[in-house]
């Protein structure tokens, strides 16, 4: 685990890591489906679709309902305006997670988050939340040319932050914020309760893993 007084800020993913965001996304695929009159997916297949961006969820729900690729612009269209809608209302902050980003600002760690959610509805969701407050930069998978696992996002986030990537922690659910953050030689800690496409995350590369953000500070 990398040293608190060695930090200047840290980088925190959203979905898997601060919120528990799979019941709106399968509220909002789900309806799209129906709107393109295919069926249904359940919850746990969904589970393994999340984390590489709004794009890949949508295409990766349209082949798994065996929907056409040519439907792809339909339904991203139909998931944009439903996700809108029920964002944040079938989701929750995993516990931990205001204590934990309370004690990393409390320590003079700048902290922004950075997802691949696209950033307005990641800045909404946030604010919902409760959690903006603590984040002085958003960035989601539309502020840059590239998303995660490539590290453009977290180079770019650390010039913003004015930083270097050696004193910026990354905090995330998945090999995705795993290989970005190596990539742009940051230091890594995972969340063992998120995502990680299906995966055990405790097989992913990482300086550390935590059960709680609230566990991160003591850690480091």
């Amino acid at each position: 685990m990398p040293r608190l007084a060695d930090l200047q800020a840290a980088i925190v993913d959203l979905d898997g890591t601060m919120v528990d965001t799979l019941g709106d996304f399968t509220v909002a695929l789900n309806a799209t489906l129906r709107e393109l009159s295919l069926p249904s997916l359940p919850q746990d297949a969904i589970a393994l679709m999340v984390g590489k961006g709004s794009e890949h969820l949508v295409r990766s729900a349209l082949q798994a309902a065996r929907g056409s690729p040519q439907l792809y612009d339909a339904a991203w269209s139909a998931y944009q305006r439903h996700y809108e809608a029920v964002n944040g209302e079938h989701s929750d902050v995993y516990p931990g997670v205001e204590e934990g980003l309370g004690a990393l600002r409390g320590a003079g760690l700048r902290l922004a988050c950075v997802t691949n959610k696209p950033t307005a509805f990641a800045r909404e969701l946030l604010a919902r939340k409760g959690l903006a407050r603590h984040f002085v930069q958003v960035f989601g998978g539309d502020a840059f040319e590239r998303k995660k696992p490539d590290p453009l996002p977290l180079r770019r986030t650390c010039e913003s932050l004015e930083v270097l990537p050696a004193r910026t922690l990354v905090v995330g659910d998945s090999s995705n914020d795993a290989a970005a953050a190596r990539a742009a030689g940051c230091p890594v800690v995972l969340v063992t309760y998120g995502y990680n496409h299906g995966e055990p995350v405790r097989g992913v590369d990482a300086d550390g893993f935590v059960d709680s953000l609230e566990e991160l500070p003591r850690g480091l």
